[in-house]
């Protein structure tokens, strides 16, 4: 089981949809300061099923749409797609690839999640990880700030 592709559009600074491919193994995202890094672990982990603003850093959950620039207006749905092998049946699930969806809206707050586009509720996708390894929670995702947590702890 592997992540094999996030699709995302409206999800913090990626306004215009994107697709983001990753090969088996250890992927590093890397880049400069503001280009986007923290927002893909974000991604990953909100569609995984991260309930605090605050982990996100943001205020309130509408925070993580795009809220727009001098140059381009707000959008009003954030949605963010991950698609996973599952040649190995790591995930709780029958198919071989599986989509994972989580969407927001700005004007009603609403959220929705999917699996392989069919309507779910947040149990569901706890249901689907476990056991798999990852989770919004899991060392799969080394996020902003863990790795100065790591080399800053005492030997203990």
């Amino acid at each position: 089981m592997f992540l094999k592709r996030i699709e995302m559009q409206g999800f913090k600074s990626f306004a215009d949809p994107i697709v983001i491919n990753f090969e088996h193994g250890i992927t590093g995202v890397v880049g400069p300061n503001g280009c986007g890094k923290s927002n893909i672990t974000d991604a990953v982990r909100w569609v995984l099923g991260e309930q605090s603003v605050k982990s996100m850093r943001g205020s309130s959950m509408s925070d993580i749409i795009f809220n727009g620039t001098l140059s381009r207006r707000k959008v009003n749905t954030a949605s963010v797609t991950l698609v996973f092998d599952n040649n190995g049946q790591l995930l709780n699930h029958e198919s071989q690839e599986i989509e994972v969806t989580r969407r927001i809206h700005r004007e009603s707050g609403e959220g929705e999640y999917y699996i392989n586009k069919k309507p779910v509720r947040l149990k569901d996708i706890q249901n689907l990880t476990l056991d798999s390894g990852i989770g919004k929670d899991s060392l799969s995702i080394i996020s902003q700030g863990t790795i100065s947590n790591f080399a800053d702890a005492k030997p203990i």
